[in-house]
């Protein structure tokens, strides 16, 4: 009895003074409310109209709204950063090493440069990997090689990509591979596309070789289906 009294006490006093604590919850209130929108300001981007995005890419209205909700899911503030992008992309391939491939592939995706992917980058170029036309995956894929974006595809460069997808297959690939695959599959196709032997491939070495290559064709879609 004197614990319910003294409840009963304690809510008397506090319905005597309901000013101060009215005052103090608007005030919490209001202070959660900025710091919120701060933080929407500070850390949210809204993609462009998907009327928009619909005319710019190979998807429909209803295909961009069902991508833009998975894709807020695993990037709740509308944007991904390169460390995120990373563990996303290692939970697709538990038996190797992702890091080096998602980080190339992170800054193709990354075309401004400015170290975060918007919904917009990765729509754009997803319908190109899905749907676009062999000129233009083609063209897609040359940017990703091209890691310096000089314009120009080296050996080196080449190299790091190949052996960046070699690592993220992991050990586990069937046939096992040789530790010095890569370089063999490096050599043939280089050797194959710098047609002017001047140790650089550009971009209309790259699509000629390719459009004319089967080997290299088949290589290639294999290489975009870890994409």
């Amino acid at each position: 009895m004197g614990a319910v009294m003294g409840t009963f006490s304690s809510l008397q006093t506090k319905q005597r003074r309901p000013s101060k604590d009215i005052a103090w919850c608007y005030y919490q209130y209001q202070r959660d409310k900025i710091e919120d929108e701060l933080e929407m300001t500070i850390v949210c981007h809204r993609p462009e109209g998907l009327e928009q995005l619909e005319a710019q890419t190979n998807f429909t209205k209803r295909e961009l709204q069902v991508l833009y909700r998975g894709f807020k899911n695993e990037c709740p503030s509308g944007v991904v950063n390169e460390e995120t992008f990373k563990q996303i992309y290692a939970q697709f391939f538990p038996h190797g090493d992702a890091s080096m491939y998602a980080h190339y592939l992170f800054h193709a995706f990354d075309t401004t440069q400015t170290g975060s992917v918007k919904f917009e980058d990765f729509v754009t170029a997803l319908s190109i990997l899905l749907r676009g036309t062999v000129h233009e995956k083609l063209r897609w894929t040359f940017n990703l090689y091209d890691i310096n974006k000089d314009g120009y595809i080296n050996k080196e460069e080449m190299m790091d990509i190949v052996k960046a997808i070699y690592d993220m297959m992991g050990k586990y690939t069937y046939p096992v591979l040789k530790e010095d695959t890569p370089r063999q599959h490096v050599d043939i196709f280089f050797q194959k596309m710098d047609k002017n032997k001047d140790g650089i491939v550009t971009l209309d070495e790259f699509l000629e070789s390719c459009q004319e290559d089967d080997n290299i064709m088949r290589s290639l879609q294999l290489f975009q289906n870890v994409m």
